[in-house]
């Protein structure tokens, strides 16, 4: 039985990870001060004799230090995540980010453990190519809008990963995820889809950002868990940095009005400027999707669900709460 430590494992894309390895036999630990994660998510593991929740922070050293101790392998996800956070409270962000995996890598190093380290396709800032591919240029905006300090703050992440295996032989796979959505996923944060889809189905108008002419890919959380797992037992992962996505792009404004279509609302779609919605001086990208060559080469890694699945399961959960 493998004893897995899950920071952030009461998020959105941790809950469903801890759900997936508790199902394959698993011990789970998961460590979530509980900012961004809920205690709902991880609800049907609590009584489960291989499942421990802890409420604390990658922040505190002691703590993380225990638990590394106890645990064969570590996926790092915990982070301050989504636009609208990262904008709100950039120096929170940043040190969440930055310092909370440096002590995860710091720990994993001392007592010898395989982490697998999440980042983020806002590591590619503006590089509007597609598809983008892992060793392809960052293009960032200027350090001093704090809408770049979320990429600015993963690719030390991603750096500090890469140092410690190259110079200390820790084990460590870095993943970079695009857009995952499902089940769990909430818009308070500025996630688009379950954003659309509670405005839908509370007949209120679909706020789209900018233009609306955004291109972008959406990855069901299911297929994402699944990547990640391959990528953690796969020992040819170790030192390599994988993107995990899919590469079937929509316009933000389509998606938009298949949201209303599928929920059957009679929203309508309103545009507001980005420094509205943000700040002023915000910038985005105008298309972001991955080539995944490189994690199915290795794994064999195959998406299984549709874009109208991942939003028939979103517009589903909703619906029991309306």
């Amino acid at each position: 039985m493998t004893h897995v430590l899950i920071t952030g494992g009461a998020g959105f894309i941790g809950s469903h990870l801890a759900d997936a390895l508790i199902a394959r036999g698993d011990r789970v630990t998961v460590l979530d001060n509980l900012s961004t994660g809920r205690l709902r998510n991880i609800e049907p593991l609590v009584n489960q004799e291989r499942f421990q929740f802890v409420n604390g922070t990658i922040l505190n050293e002691q703590l993380v230090d225990k638990l590394v101790e106890r645990a064969d392998q570590v996926y790092h996800l915990a982070a301050a995540v989504g636009v609208e956070l990262v904008v709100a409270k950039p120096l929170e962000s940043l040190i969440t980010n930055i310092k909370g995996s440096e002590i995860v890598l710091e720990m994993v190093h001392r007592y010898h453990k395989k982490v697998l380290v999440a980042s983020t396709s806002e590591i590619y800032g503006k590089n509007t190519n597609g598809p983008l591919r892992e060793d392809d240029d960052r293009i960032l905006g200027s350090p001093l809008k704090s809408r770049w300090g979320y990429s600015t703050a993963k690719a030390i992440d991603e750096l500090l990963a890469y140092i410690y295996f190259k110079e200390k032989a820790v084990p460590t796979v870095i993943i970079r995820l695009f857009n995952t959505v499902g089940p769990r996923q909430v818009g308070v944060y500025g996630m688009v889809v379950p954003r659309f889809v509670e405005q839908a189905l509370q007949g209120k108008d679909l706020t789209v950002f900018g233009t609306g002419k955004q291109l972008r890919s959406f990855l069901h959380v299911k297929d994402a868990v699944a990547a990640m797992v391959k990528l953690m037992d796969h020992p040819a992962a170790v030192g390599k940095v994988f993107n995990i996505g899919n590469e079937d792009e929509i316009t933000i404004e389509e998606l938009a009005r298949k949201v209303i279509a599928m929920t059957k609302s009679q929203s309508k779609i309103i545009y507001v400027p980005y420094e509205k919605a943000y700040e002023e001086g915000f910038e985005d990208m105008q298309r972001r999707f991955p080539s995944t060559e490189r994690l199915r080469a290795l794994t064999g890694w195959q998406t299984t669900a549709t874009l109208d699945n991942i939003l028939e399961s979103v517009i589903q959960e909703q619906r029991k709460s309306v």
